[in-house]
């Protein structure tokens, strides 16, 4: 059995191949992957040109480090353009400028609004009477911060 590995090194790395991406499917979340797409390459080179061990052990190290590091640059590209929209999953930051109606007049800087369906703690340092339009200016926490509308 190993004389046959020996004699066809291709047939090793396009099993280890395999096997490393099979290995991938059960849930390496990533890790395997690109060990196992380098191991089939190296099979497949293996395969059209046969190389010694020492070669395709380096081309094996050298395929998986470089198909890392081009995943690793292409998943931090599609990170920063998706870094736009910094209030994904922040309710409060997806309110900043939009307007609200006052529920209750201002007492101690703090009032009620009300946005769609919902109401909201809000801090106003101006005075507000209740049926008041305002827009939100910030979020600190659970609490908008809002400001009398001026259009």
């Amino acid at each position: 059995m190993p004389h046959d590995f020996m004699a066809n090194p291709h047939v090793f790395w396009l099993s280890l191949g395999g096997l490393l991406l099979a290995a991938e499917l059960v849930g390496a979340s990533g890790y395997l992957l690109w060990s196992g797409v380098a191991a089939a390459l190296v099979g497949a080179v293996t395969w059209i040109l046969p190389l010694p061990w020492e070669w395709q052990g380096t081309a094996f190290a050298l395929l998986t480090i470089l198909a890392a590091w081009l995943w690793w640059k292409w998943l931090n590209q599609r990170v920063d353009k998706s870094a736009g929209n910094s209030a994904l999953n922040q309710r409060g930051q997806q309110l900043v400028g939009t307007y609200a109606t006052v529920l209750e007049p201002v007492t101690n800087q703090f009032t009620r609004v009300q946005i769609g369906d919902s109401s909201w703690r809000a801090i106003c340092t101006s005075p507000l009477n209740a049926g008041d339009k305002v827009i939100i200016t910030g979020v600190e926490g659970a609490t908008l911060r809002v400001e009398p509308e001026t259009r």
